[in-house]
């Protein structure tokens, strides 16, 4: 029992390391990548609470670039700027949520969603 309690640790440490390198992210992108190469190298091996993070995260990473892409594209427009602002927003609630869900060892309880 003390050694699923560890691997728990072990694991909610790592998830939270990623919500961490995200919003790293805003001031120095490649965190994200990072974060993102790390969500998909333990999801699998993680307990079913956690990984319900590490999909989270994965999508977290692929539903912000397209943000970012279309706020890019639309920049010239007011529009764009709005987008990204949005996606700061959006990025921050996200890994705050996370880190809330994580630090009470639950799931995140919609992992599959766009919003929060």
């Amino acid at each position: 029992m003390n050694e699923t309690t560890n691997n728990n640790s072990a694991g909610a440490g790592t998830a939270k390391l990623v919500y961490i390198l995200y919003l790293v992210s805003l001031l120095i992108g490649i965190t994200a990548i990072v974060g993102l190469v790390i969500a998909y190298v333990n999801r699998n091996d993680a307990s079913g609470w956690l990984q319900s993070h590490y999909r989270f995260q994965i999508r977290t990473f692929w539903i912000g670039a397209l943000y970012m892409f279309v706020g890019t594209l639309l920049l010239q427009f007011l529009v764009g700027l709005l987008i990204l602002l949005f996606f700061i927003f959006w990025l921050i609630v996200r890994c705050a949520k996370g880190i809330k869900y994580l630090d009470k060892e639950e799931a995140y309880p919609d992992a599959g969603s766009w919003m929060f």
